[in-house]
């Protein structure tokens, strides 16, 4: 196996091979730094010279993945999901055999605390998470491999270093600024720490990385093969911080014993970030994992594998994101779950649906799940605003085009059919429309057989009859009427019958057994 880490300042690629049920050794590791994303605020744009340069690196690394005969995957994160161009990006990877999945902060962070449990000893301690990337830092609180509290923040130290130190120069007043800037937005993470505490604190990334290396230069010590697990204390990390501003330059930082010269410029932002953090949360030391987001991503493949599905992770880590949203934004979350489980037994019974893949029956599930989350803010129109809800929830366990997909399915639970003229769903892959349009038509008709919400409806069957016509049969729960469910089912049914290419027809039949 092999795993790409498209990141702001670096494209990395490890290759694998699984050992045992979750583990896996490595057969060799490459980096580049491609410098993907710039801005100092939000990353709208890939430049087409940032795009010459990641396209080169991606096909140089699938090239060496190929020379393993290894299964790829790819993963992007902060520049590539937040530019306006980044599906121009991700089409132009496919055309060199590379596709990307765009995944989100808190997915992010949840695939680095699974890489970093393979490098440092601390699983079965609290520990809090600092990954500072070239577009944003992840924080997560986590224990046993179980997520307790995750946050991706807008702050990197490419990000930082256009907003505060163009061209890596520095000024007293700058580093004043970035430090004030970076305590505002970790702000947010507070009350987390606060609130779960923690005893270890590891750091991922190039930039922790650099620090650790510079710290242990600074003590005259011999050089290490490794710096994983290395520790840096607090008075450590300060006294780099102390040496890096020293020098007003990128040029005259590169002297600095243990510093990366491609690092030169973005190490002061890279450097203050942590630092900033380990002051708000009065961090005394942290331990370096060489392990984040590739390892985790290998580790994440290992286990879809391992539970004998593609998209296995949908029923554990996703299932319980996915039910937390349900808890705090649907009324009635009982009924949801019985329309999941409707919409389930019809995609099992219906044979035709089996073309849609592995991950379909998973996504319909979620769809089902989080349809009326929209409710929480307000009726009229709740299908739309359950879009809204979904996409802007930070749901672990899913790329961002899984969201996406999940979102339009519940978006299109009632009311409108799916239609190129929607923006949105004119977005999607027409192997993702078609599964956005078939999965929603399932939802309807699952949904009209709880119409009075109150699981009457307890199971169904699905029968092609010798006219062609796709017969449902609804089977009533304890033997109580369901005329009602039945009418609604099969008003709601049109749009699955054009998607089938067939009549659809419910019916009641005998009690569930």
């Amino acid at each position: 196996m092999a795993a790409i880490d498209i990141g702001t300042n670096s494209i990395h690629l490890v290759v694998a091979r699984p050992v045992g049920g979750d583990r896996f050794e490595t057969l060799t590791r490459e980096r580049e730094v491609v410098r993907l994303g710039s801005g100092g605020g939000d990353m709208k744009v890939l430049s087409a010279e940032a795009l010459d340069r990641g396209l080169a690196c991606l096909t140089r690394m699938k090239g060496i993945a190929d020379g393993f005969d290894a299964e790829l995957r790819a993963v992007a994160t902060s520049a590539t999901r937040e530019a306006t161009n980044a599906r121009q990006f991700i089409a132009r990877a496919a055309e060199v055999g590379v596709d990307i999945e765009v995944i989100p902060g808190v997915e992010e962070a949840r695939l680095i605390h699974l890489g970093v449990l393979q490098a440092v000893p601390v699983f079965d301690r609290r520990l809090l998470l600092i990954d500072v990337g070239g577009g944003s830092t992840e924080l997560l609180i986590g224990e046993c491999g179980e997520t307790i509290a995750a946050r991706s923040l807008k702050v990197g130290a490419v990000r930082l270093t256009d907003r505060f130190f163009p061209a890596g120069t520095i000024s007293a007043d700058a580093v004043k600024a970035c430090r004030a800037h970076v305590r505002s937005l970790i702000e947010h993470f507070h009350r987390d720490v606060s609130t779960h505490g923690f005893e270890v604190v590891v750091a991922s990334s190039g930039t922790a990385e650099t620090v650790a290396r510079i710290a242990h230069e600074a003590t005259g010590a011999d050089a290490l093969r490794t710096y994983n697990c290395f520790e840096v204390t607090k008075e450590a990390l300060d006294d780099v911080v102390a040496r890096l501003v020293k020098h007003r330059t990128a040029d005259g930082r590169r002297k600095v014993a243990g510093l990366d010269s491609q690092r030169a410029d973005i190490i002061v932002a890279g450097a203050l970030i942590l630092a900033t953090i380990a002051e708000a949360f009065d961090v005394a030391s942290f331990v370096y994992s060489e392990a984040a987001l590739r390892e985790g991503v290998l580790l994440d493949t290992i286990s879809r594998r391992r539970g004998g599905s593609e998209f296995h992770h949908l029923r554990d880590v996703s299932r319980r994101s996915i039910r937390q949203l349900v808890d705090r934004c649907d009324d009635d979350p009982a009924h949801s779950i019985h329309v999941a489980r409707l919409a389930v037994m019809l995609f099992d019974a219906i044979p035709q649906l089996g073309a849609l893949g592995r991950s379909a029956r998973d996504f319909l599930e979620a769809g089902a799940m989080l349809a009326n989350v929209g409710l929480v803010v307000a009726h009229s129109q709740h299908h739309l605003h359950a879009y809204y809800v979904i996409r802007n929830s930070e749901l672990a366990g899913l790329t961002d085009n899984e969201i996406e997909v999940i979102a339009q399915i519940a978006r299109y639970h009632r009311k409108s059919e799916p239609k190129q003229s929607h923006e949105t769903f004119a977005a999607l892959s027409a192997d993702d429309q078609r599964l956005v349009r078939s999965l929603a038509a399932v939802l309807r008709l699952a949904i009209g057989l709880d119409r009075r919400h109150d699981g009457r409806v307890g199971g169904v069957r699905a029968d092609i009859d010798d006219s062609g016509t796709l017969v449902v049969t609804a089977l009533a729960a304890g033997g109580g009427d369901i005329d009602l469910e039945v009418f609604a089912a099969d008003e709601r049914s049109a749009l699955l019958g054009r998607v089938l290419d067939c009549d659809v027809e419910v019916v009641a039949g005998p009690p569930a057994s």
